[in-house]
């Protein structure tokens, strides 16, 4: 995308808008969760929870500490309308042993298939078994795809449209058939007409809720007729009516065997009674029915519970009156689909989410149940929580004895929010999810639900102000998230969230190594730090402070320390250059486990006059190396008495090659639940383990050949190279990359063993044992490769006493041939050295690793997996665990130590500040270093709305200037006023709607304020201001007191959260005689709501009311008054201003974007492009006076621009180019310039691709858009040749069996929806990161395959795809990417 010449020449605003290319990334996935489902999806033990977030499934696991950690999280490429759990029957017959006892996760969507889907623990994501087409892909209401049942015995299953029709399936037993065996549709396909409609056993209507009615379970569920309940809502009727349709499977017929239908309140759904065999409640407003379907011809209600009590005063039959009181059939239809998509919004007048009202209030209507949950397992009496739309949750336990069945409904359980779903999960804890609000994990304790932790939820996210400071490490977004009355800001970032605890002052120049050390293997805890310094060496207390114990420890202080680590109990070791001292320290207070004597006992070991360069410390194992000469020796302890003890050789050999690392596993194994369960420890470990292998006598080394090589050490047998791993890596010209040294190298164990290394010049490798080895590698070891490795003298005796002499270099192939690693996965994660760090002593422990910045790698996925964590660069890293802090991290950074918590159990790293009331609009003003937040539905008797200026470290609201009462904020923005900046705001002083059906504007009145935001002294000048993280006044009304770390890059003394004297981490320090407050400027009444208002040119800004758009000025720089000086007309409501130098983009809502330019000296407004097709406008940008970017309240979102003709002879019919759209499948509410773009140290060093250009600078080019769902996407502009490249590998990854989406979309269809045919597409940046979670044989794979023909892959009209792809290319452009954003 570089600028032409002419160009550049002709306007130095304007740059390429032809042939633009963007690649679309999706950073933050939506936090909306629409349905949630649990089952045994991972193994048949786990316990397993699934949300359902319309665009991507996520499954989680509620820890015994009540938090909900997310596991996966993957995108589908569709539109999720329904999901249940196809539960494990002993009857089925596994496709295969891998899917033995486990649940299925099935799926209607927008594809209009039946997707079955299963959990690949290898792969960690989810993947289709099999796909069923009910009907064609989209969103019509007539066709099967809105609502799934399943039966409780997972045998039947049933579809239904919104209206009219359902089609039923039975479950095969078989394991050699598919998974569903018959089908059944009703009405049948073959009966039209009008007749089945005029039928009043028919389900001609709107299906609002369905359920299977269980049989006696003495009968085989298999020889049953199933029977469905479904509740419908007829053309005309007031009321649904429950029908029982039963499916008679010999005669393959579907009828209407009953009838319920009761007067009174509306009925909205039907829930089945566990393990009850015929029972089932019936959800109405107000009440609840009990319903006895054993005799399905004839049921009958059993019982009645009335929710009257919980309001003062009801009128049972209001809503049902005012909600379905219309004139004719026809619109009671449309009320009644409206009705089951959204209950709650046919309620006129009254605020679903109000709870705060006091308990006088008499509501306008009866209460209902919005969600609920069955008690899991297969209890005697079965047990119900369902919460009321009033926010209260109650019980309910259903007793079965002779006299029938008895219900017993509880007090109030709790009383929060309104909840859309509810997950009663294993342990007693419950799954709250609010629709526009953070839902909670409650626990049910003693009769009460308790708060355990909050689910986050930011959605709806209606503005974003991203922060682009250029001396820190990467952006961040400040977001208007949630509606009242828990509208909330959040502080958005990429990576893993981070807790700051501790920063010391800058005094640790000069570290050269962290570690922290236990005084058993045993301890949960650690208790020392050891730094090591160019040339000292010091020990502190692990604790509530670091305290210098070095004297006590018994370390040589005043040498580098290179390894150090514990070689038994109470027993430690420090390797410098010239010894091994191994130090048995003494009793304290903070470490009782000493020996009982006044100073430390210490020995040492020498190799003479070599100089020691690398060493390792192991369970009763202690491996070093020297330099020159090269050599490595193997040492072990000798326990003399109880307090005296030596080190001494056992063996040494000579080194073909350098030792650049090395490293040895522990022996004890703390096997996380996400691998196994302890009791099946010893089987996993035989299992995983290549033949041969024991992890208690292997340690691993990387050479300067560069290779890495696994040995073995038996005290009788001596060393044994058991696998060697070659690196040999070029780059796509065919040339070595340099600096392939290993920096660091570990073993891990999480399924399989295998060996990760990080490399010196910022690379990270995969070796894996070949899969063949496992059983032959030390069965015919005469039949494998010759591998070389670095040992040359391994058949040397063994030593026998301390100082023996060093043995000479005898060259000659060792008698068993190593195994050779093969290199599944290569990455790059900066141009720095890799360092790999185990968060804990477990072989299967995630590994933080370090380069340029700090990353988190996942060991237990299937390729290198690695996200980053949301702190600045640091030098050396340890994991600390003491009491205080169990999951502590210590970074070195700026010569301080920071002692950090990473957030693993956060699902999103967001900060959040409840402000109440709904943020609309925010603003960072950066000479007060205050965000200016708009909110409006506020609770104050005298107004609704206002503007106040928000500390963004505390959240704290300093000062708020209140609109009339009556008036909605509508718009802000700032714009210059000589060189002050002034505060322009548009609201709304009509209630009611502003557009008309037809898009035309109402007849509304507003106004256009100016604010000016002043410096005021405080009078008191001693008084000090300190903005609290924690617990401050706008945090209280909330249930969490939510501390989320702050990212801790290096802030510039002109940047948001610094200050000269700023040394906490836990807040800023305002200054003294300092405060800011909002002072009224101006104020006018204009003719239509004030919707858009833009700066526009430093001098002016323009503002629209209705149809109707100005520019005005401030003559003569004075902020109180403003002039209209021109005035432009489109045909219907503006909704967005937007302008880049002189061009203006006006967003209409029905004409799309239309391209003005304002003559000064005549002060005139010209139309001269418009758009090609109609849009109703969400937002616009402008990226140059000729490319807009613009997104639609369909969810779609696509590139215009302009030709660079003259524009003397533009006209109004002159069209935009479409350039490239993306249908996103959500709403992008706010669109802006900015991304989570870190900045590359060394930009060139890390071009791979064989491409004229690179990914331009993502901070000044990228698109953020954020949507309703809570998403926020980021399209980088990537150039021509990257493009064809990545198009080329996009169009093979949809179609392959590991990419392809899961719900079976046709991708290309999806990301067109809305657009044109021939308009090219933006790349699908979340399709084409999956090629970097595959190892180098899929890759391999997936570029072998032959591309299809146009119509089935997303190629652009003139498809001209490179001549090769290699999996280099590839994967370096994508990193570049993945860097850059994740």
């Amino acid at each position: 995308m570089a600028v032409s010449e002419e160009e550049s020449s002709s306007a130095k605003s304007r740059s390429v808008s032809h042939g633009v290319h963007y690649l679309a990334k999706c950073v933050l996935r939506g936090s909306v969760v629409l349905q949630v489902v649990q089952g045994h999806i991972r193994s048949p033990s786990s316990n397993d929870v699934v949300f359902g977030k319309e665009t991507s499934l996520e499954l989680v696991i509620v820890d015994e500490d009540g938090i909900a950690q997310s596991i996966c999280e993957q995108p589908v490429f569709g539109t999720i309308k329904d999901l249940a759990i196809l539960p494990w029957n002993e009857k089925f017959h596994a496709r295969s042993p891998q899917m033995m006892g486990k649940d299925l996760l099935v799926v209607v969507s927008d594809s209009g298939k039946l997707s079955f889907l299963t959990f690949s623990n290898e792969m960690h994501r989810f993947f289709p078994l099999t796909h069923f087409q009910l009907s064609a892909p989209g969103n019509s209401r007539y066709k099967v795809g809105r609502m799934l049942a399943i039966d409780s015995n997972g045998c039947f299953i049933a579809a239904s449209a919104y209206v009219d029709q359902l089609t039923m399936f039975s479950v095969s037993m078989s394991a050699s058939s598919d998974i569903i065996d018959k089908k059944i549709s009703y009405p049948s396909d073959n009966e039209g007409g009008l007749s089945i409609f005029r039928d009043v056993t028919s389900i001609y209507g709107t299906i609002w809720s369905m359920c299977f009615i269980s049989r006696d379970f003495c009968h085989p569920s298999k020889e049953q007729n199933p029977v469905l309940a479904v509740l419908l809502n007829r053309r005309g009727s007031f009321l649904n009516d429950l029908l029982l349709l039963e499916w008679n499977t010999r005669e393959h017929t579907v009828n209407v065997i009953s009838q319920y239908t009761e007067a009174g309140p509306l009925a909205h759904e039907v829930v089945e009674v566990p393990h009850s065999y015929g029972f089932a409640f019936l959800f109405r407003d107000s009440d609840a029915l009990l319903m006895d379907f054993r005799d399905v011809h004839n049921p009958n209600r059993v019982h009645r519970i009335s929710f009257d009590f919980l309001t003062t005063s009801v009128e049972e039959n209001n809503f049902v009156e005012e909600s379905f009181r219309v004139p004719d059939a026809d619109e009671m239809f449309n009320v009644a689909a409206s009705a089951l998509l959204e209950l709650s919004d046919i309620i006129k007048g009254e605020d679903p989410m109000n709870i705060d009202e006091d308990c006088v209030n008499v509501k306008s209507h009866p209460n209902y149940v919005c969600s609920w949950s069955w008690e899991p397992g297969t209890g005697k009496n079965p047990r119900m929580i369902f919460c009321v739309d009033s926010g209260e949750f109650f019980m309910v336990e259903i007793c079965f004895d002779s006299d029938g069945p008895r219900v017993d409904l509880s007090e109030c359980l709790y009383k929060g929010l309104p909840c859309k779903a509810l997950l009663w999960v294993e342990g007693g804890f419950l799954a709250a999810i609010v629709e526009m609000g953070d839902g909670m994990v409650l626990k049910l304790e003693d009769g009460r639900l308790l708060c355990r932790s909050p689910i986050q939820n930011i959605a709806p996210i209606l503005d974003m102000s991203v922060m682009d400071y250029h001396d820190e490490k990467h952006d961040q977004v400040f977001a208007c998230c949630g509606v009242a009355p828990e509208g909330s800001l959040r502080i958005i970032r990429s990576g893993i969230s981070v807790e700051k605890l501790l920063r010391t002052s800058p005094i640790y120049q000069g570290i050269t190594g962290t570690w922290t050390v236990k005084m058993k293997a045993s301890d949960s805890y650690h208790s020392l730090l050891v730094l090591s310094f160019v040339e000292q060496t010091r020990v502190l207390s692990v604790g509530l402070s670091f305290t210098d114990v070095t004297d006590t420890v018994g370390f040589q202080p005043d040498v580098c320390t290179l390894a150090c680590g514990l070689v038994g109990d109470g027993l430690l070791v420090q390797i410098h250059q010239n010894a091994v001292r191994l130090c048995l320290p003494v009793a304290a207070a903070a470490r009782p486990d000493g020996i009982p004597l006044s100073s430390p006992v210490c020995t040492s070991w020498s190799p003479g006059s070599i100089t020691i360069s690398l060493g390792a410390v192991g369970h009763n194992l202690i491996v070093v190396s020297t330099s020159s000469p090269c050599f490595l020796f193997i040492l072990g302890v000798k326990y003399l008495s109880e307090c005296h003890c030596e080190v001494y050789e056992m063996q040494h050999v000579s080194l073909q090659n350098e030792l650049s690392c090395m490293s040895i596993p522990q022996r004890h194994f703390e096997q996380k639940q996400l691998t196994s369960h302890s009791k099946m420890v010893d089987k996993y470990l035989v299992d995983a383990l290549p033949n041969g292998v024991d992890i208690g006598n292997t340690f691993v080394i990387g050479t300067h050949k560069p290779s890495v090589e696994i040995l073995s050490f038996l005290p009788n047998n001596g060393l044994r190279v058991l696998a060697v791993g070659t690196i040999s890596l070029t780059n796509t010209m065919g040339t070595a990359i340099s600096g392939c040294i290993p920096q660091d190298v570990r073993l891990v164990l999480v399924g399989r063993l295998y060996v990760l290394s990080g490399l010196r010049n910022g690379m990270l490798l995969r070796f894996e044992w070949p899969a063949a080895s496992t059983m032959t590698s030390f069965v015919s070891s005469s039949q494998r490769p010759y591998c070389s490795s670095s040992l040359v003298n391994l058949d040397a005796s063994l030593s026998k006493v301390t100082g023996s002499q060093i043995c000479i270099d005898i060259s000659e192939k060792p008698k068993d041939n190593p195994v050779h690693l093969q290199l599944v996965a290569v990455r790059r994660i900066g141009i720095t050295p890799a360092f790999l760090i185990p968060l804990s002593d477990s072989l299967d422990a995630d590994i933080i690793t370090l380069s340029d910045r700090p990353w988190l790698l996942q060991t237990a996925r299937h390729s290198l997996s690695y996200t980053s964590i949301s702190f600045q660069p640091s030098t050396h890293v340890t994991p600390v665990c003491c009491v205080e802090c169990p999951k502590g991290i210590l970074f070195v950074a700026e010569n301080c130590l920071h002692l950090v918590e990473m957030v693993h159990t956060k699902r999103l790293n967001v900060q959040k500040f409840h402000l109440g009331g709904t943020p609309r609009k925010v603003l960072y003003h950066s000479e007060s270093r205050l965000l200016l937040v708009m909110r409006t539905e506020l609770r104050h008797d005298s107004y609704s709305s206002d503007i106040c200026c928000v500390d963004p470290l505390s959240g704290s609201v300093l000062s708020s200037f209140r609109l009339d009462p009556g008036e909605t904020g509508k718009t802000m923005e700032l714009v210059r006023v000589g060189n002050d900046q002034v505060l322009v705001i548009g609201t709304s002083l009509s209630a009611g709607p502003a557009i008309m059906p037809s898009g035309e504007a109402e007849s509304t009145k507003g106004r256009l304020i100016v604010l000016c935001l002043e410096n005021m002294q405080n009078s008191d000048s001693a008084s000090m201001t300190f903005c609290s993280k924690a617990g401050s006044s706008s945090q209280r009304t909330s249930p969490f007191r939510e501390i989320v770390g702050y990212a801790a890059e290096q802030l510039s003394s002109g940047s948001l959260c610094s200050s000269p004297d700023d040394n906490s981490c836990d807040g800023i320090k305002l200054e003294e005689t300092e405060s800011w407050h909002l002072r009224l400027a101006y104020s006018t009444i204009w003719n239509g709501m004030v919707l858009a208002v833009c700066p526009y040119l430093d001098r002016y800004f323009l503002a629209s009311a209705g149809n109707t758009f100005y520019v005005c000025g401030f003559p003569n720089d004075n902020s109180q008054r403003v002039r209209r000086l021109a005035v432009g007309r489109t045909r219907f409501m503006i909704m967005t201003l937007t302008a880049h130098f002189t061009r203006i983009a006006v967003g209409d809502c029905r004409d799309g974007i239309l391209f003005y330019t304002y003559h000064e000296d005549a002060r005139k407004l010209d139309q001269i492009y418009c758009d090609p097709v109609q849009r109703l406008v969400a937002d616009c940008i402008l990226m140059d006076v000729d490319t807009a970017v613009v997104s639609d309240r369909k969810g779609s979102i696509a590139v215009l621009s302009c030709s660079n003709q003259l524009e003397d002879n533009a006209s109004p019919e002159r069209n935009l180019t479409r350039s490239c759209s993306f249908y996103m499948g959500e709403i992008a509410m706010t669109i802006r310039k900015g991304s989570f773009s870190y900045k590359l140290p060394a930009d060139d060093i890390l071009k791979g691709c064989n491409v004229a250009n690179t990914i331009m600078d993502l901070s000044h080019n990228s698109i953020m858009a954020s949507t309703l769902l809570g998403s926020i996407i980021v399209f980088v502009p990537i150039s021509r040749e990257e493009h064809e490249l990545l198009e080329a590998l996009q169009a093979r990854l949809v179609v392959h069996p590991l990419t392809a989406p899961i719900l079976g979309n046709d991708h290309n269809e999806f990301r067109s929806r809305e657009s044109s045919a021939g308009v090219p597409k933006i790349l699908d940046g979340d399709m084409l990161a999956q090629f970097l979670e595959l190892t180098s044989m899929q890759q391999e794979a997936v570029l072998a395959l032959p591309l299809g023909s146009p119509d089935t892959v997303m190629l652009t009209p003139k498809p001209s795809f490179p001549a090769q792809i290699t999996v280099n290319q590839a994967v370096r452009l994508l990193e570049r990417v993945h860097y850059a954003l994740n």
